[in-house]
């Protein structure tokens, strides 16, 4: 039976084309349209769809409003069409928190042109949102109430965690950066980032048949102009680049994301009752895709002051990341960041890897640097969480606390296999909780979970792992 899409979008040109996309695939089917969101609240009830696309800025009511009835009138999972601009970045997380399961950036210039790489995406990422699991109620977090009216300067001071010493960040394993300004709140920036929630392939490293191919979860209804990267690679870096992609072309590339199952249980043998593993941990890591933007918040703004850096990477466009940091930033009590290439790692400070581009590290003094590389052609993901991890393995070895969430595919298995060989420990978001039970479900089916947990657990659990670090 084809999935029943509603279209909610004031534009008529935009109305039409998404139509004939839609059409063209006999897995999906069109059952109706909205000019306005009152209008797409109206027919959510009457026609009670399989999913829907929904604008952000529209007459009568706007999507923000009418995601938010619809959640409480008639639950049905919803996809954002968000402009690449700050205010639309900042209205998309508004619909995300109110209940949306995922977003895509609006270009109407590939809708013209039916470019084929765009309208995939597109078709594969309304499929994935149908699939989704989602929430029956807005997210309300006691932790970002209470914490969104605080900046960094006006934070209170907090106690932190992990092993000790006299100060700060002196840590011997993770040294402070010299370049204090690198580490402030990052500026908003228009540059307009690319999409890469929903790809085409379940690793992280294109098949041959599609490494000339645009089509990926970066191409879609947007094209990149990230903030550029770094200069010159220094070549301990390109060696470890090398040994990653290396290490990536033998993951199974040829499988298509809609052929992975969503559900397949937890593994047997993995403990779903939390037990302190009693390691070091001189870095937490975490990895997610689709549903991500809101488990994070319900994880980060909870933590208290960790004395350890947290290295994020999510799959998200570039003119959102900065937004998504600042937005976390406000809610926590860690310091939360746009990554940048130069910054040093510092504890309680989180990095959020920049979308459209990949985020790894080197070690330089006893201290560890970001290094920020433009996308390659060789990757479906950008950022990627295998590329990510596979970088942190090389120089933190065992003892990193790395955690996969909610997202569709199987990005960051590669790199938690490299963590846990070297002795590291991984933990999985349950499917019950996830909004797609993809990523973790990867890592528990390769048998790389220590520990399987609900979302809600996950900031007591990491407060209380790092507490007996």
């Amino acid at each position: 039976m084809a999935i029943k899409v509603l279209i909610v979008d004031d534009s008529t040109f935009f109305r039409k084309r998404l139509t004939e996309i839609i059409k063209a695939d006999p897995t999906l089917e069109v059952i109706g349209e909205a000019k306005d969101g009152k209008e797409g609240v109206d027919k959510t009830m009457s026609l009670h769809p399989d999913v829907i696309t929904m604008d952000v800025e529209m007459p009568v009511m706007d999507g923000i409003t009418a995601v938010q009835q619809i959640m409480e009138k008639c639950p049905t999972p919803i996809l954002m069409f968000s402009s690449l601009t700050f205010e639309g970045a900042n209205s998309t997380f508004k619909a995300l928190e109110a209940g949306a399961v995922d977003f895509m950036p609006k270009n109407f210039d590939d809708i013209a042109h039916k470019r084929e790489d765009a309208l995939n995406t597109l078709r594969n990422s309304i499929k994935a949102v149908a699939r989704s699991h989602i929430r029956r109620t807005p997210m309300r977090s006691s932790s970002a109430a209470s914490t969104s009216a605080l900046s960094s300067s006006s934070r209170p001071a907090t106690s932190t965690l992990g092993r000790t010493s006299s100060t700060l960040g002196s840590r011997s394993s993770v040294g402070s950066s010299t370049t204090s300004s690198s580490l402030g709140r990052s500026s908003t920036t228009s540059s307009l980032g690319s999409r890469s929630t929903l790809g085409s392939s379940s690793s992280s490293l294109r098949s041959s048949s599609t490494s000339s191919s645009s089509l990926s979860r970066t191409s879609s209804l947007g094209r990149s102009s990230a903030p550029s990267a770094g200069g010159a690679i220094p070549s301990t870096v390109r060696q470890d680049l090398d040994q990653i992609y290396e290490r990536l072309s033998g993951v199974n590339q040829g499988r298509p994301a809609a052929a992975m199952q969503f559900s397949f249980g937890n593994a047997r043998g993995v403990s779903t009752n939390f037990k302190v593993s009693g390691k070091r941990h001189d870095l937490v890591a975490i990895g997610s895709s689709t549903g991500g933007p809101i488990a994070l918040q319900n994880i980060i703004p909870k933590l208290p002051r960790l004395n350890v850096p947290i290295v994020i990477v999510q799959h998200m466009p570039a003119s959102f990341t900065t937004t998504f940091a600042a937005r976390l930033n406000n809610m926590s009590q860690n310091n939360v960041v746009e990554a940048q290439d130069g910054m040093f790692l510092e504890p309680g400070h989180c990095y959020i890897a920049p979308g459209g581009q990949q985020m790894i590290f080197e070690r330089l003094g006893g201290k560890t640097k970001v290094k920020i590389l433009p996308a390659d052609p060789r990757l479906v993901y950008h950022p990627c969480v295998d590329v990510t991890f596979a970088s942190i393995s090389n120089i933190y070895g065992g003892n990193v606390l790395a955690m996969i969430l909610t997202g569709m595919g199987s990005d960051g298995c590669e790199g938690c296999r490299m963590l846990r060989q070297k002795g590291s420990v991984v933990w999985a978001q349950n499917e019950d909780t996830c909004v797609v039970y993809g990523m973790p479900q990867a890592v528990v089916n390769a048998g790389l979970a220590d520990q399987i947990l609900p979302l809600d657990k996950f900031a007591d659990c990491i407060t209380q792992e790092m507490r007996n670090s």
